[in-house]
């Protein structure tokens, strides 16, 4: 088959496109959707205008809600307009842009929950030095670390993916603009690209789960250790709400990328990308807030700013 011009872009098929009635499940998209972005610029606004959050911990969910309400917004507008607008046609360049923020965040909320499980560490193996180790500075360097390192990571897959010719079909079984998915396209033989996904995965998404796992070891002998039983529930909900999260992140990514024949079922990497980027972003900030005191007290307070007179 002849070589499709690159210049004419792509076709999203969209979610699950043979199933009937479909604006159900779009409208429950888009109001997870919304529920995703109040929940996160929330917790946001919280941890900035609460001078009792401004700790390193807090500092490094806020980053963890800012990539969440970054990765949610750059797939769910797009599939749902192109859903009721009815146009799926996606140019070369957005496909290319889509792919390279869906990578980055990706892969930058991999290493920034590593860099959190560490905090957790310190805060609790080792907390008189706390403060030291976790200074303003070296907070800055996780974040900026866990930005550069996926937009790095992100770049190459990107440019590498976006070279190969296209034949034929330009249609993309996907609702968004994916490596692999657009992969299935190319006349050329992938399977070294398919191999270096495999690599990169496993020092993107393994070794960072691998030193989170070693990072609690240290943490639960910690805590069996503790005299105090305040102290070890105060210890245990907060490091059970960031294992709740990594879990439910982890979980998909080492399933889409890391499970042999992965390229060869379409229909489940759309729902554990459904399920990483769009249901994953909403659930981290009520698992967030709903097992940790700090913010629930920030939240009382606001809303008696905004209520003087209310009983809250």
């Amino acid at each position: 088959m002849g070589r499709v011009n690159q210049t004419t872009g792509f076709i999203l098929l969209g979610l699950f496109p043979e199933i009937k009635h479909l604006v159900i499940l779009i409208s429950i998209i888009f109001l997870i959707y919304m529920v995703a972005v109040t929940g996160n610029a929330l917790l946001i606004l919280l941890i900035l205008g609460d001078s009792r959050l401004h700790t390193p911990m807090y500092f490094l969910l806020s980053q963890l809600s800012l990539i969440d309400l970054a990765l949610i917004s750059t797939v769910v507008p797009n599939m749902v307009i192109s859903y009721f607008s009815g146009r799926k046609n996606i140019s070369q360049t957005g496909c290319g842009t889509q792919i390279f923020f869906t990578l980055t965040l990706g892969i930058s909320e991999c290493l920034l929950l590593t860099f959190m499980s560490y905090d957790r560490y310190v805060a609790i193996c080792n907390p008189l030095r706390y403060s030291i180790i976790m200074s303003h500075t070296v907070c800055m360097w996780m974040v900026f670390g866990s930005w550069l390192g996926g937009a790095i990571t992100s770049l190459v897959h990107t440019a590498y993916a976006m070279h190969f010719p296209i034949c034929g079909s330009r249609e993309i079984l996907h609702f968004f603009c994916e490596v692999m998915a657009l992969l299935k396209l190319t006349c050329e033989d992938i399977s070294a690209y398919e191999r270096s996904v495999v690599i990169s995965s496993f020092l993107v998404v393994l070794i960072p789960l691998s030193l989170i796992l070693f990072s609690y070891a240290f943490i639960f002998l910690t805590i069996l250790r503790m005299n105090s039983p305040e102290g070890r529930n105060k210890a245990l909900a907060t490091c059970s709400s960031h294992l709740t999260v990594v879990t439910l992140y982890f979980g998909p990514a080492i399933l889409i990328y890391m499970r042999p024949g992965s390229s060869q079922t379409p229909k489940l990497n759309q729902a554990l990308f459904l399920f990483d980027s769009i249901l994953t972003p909403m659930l981290n900030p009520i698992i967030y807030s709903l097992r940790n005191k700090d913010v629930l007290a920030s939240v009382r307070k606001m809303l008696r700013n905004m209520f003087p007179t209310g009983k809250l």
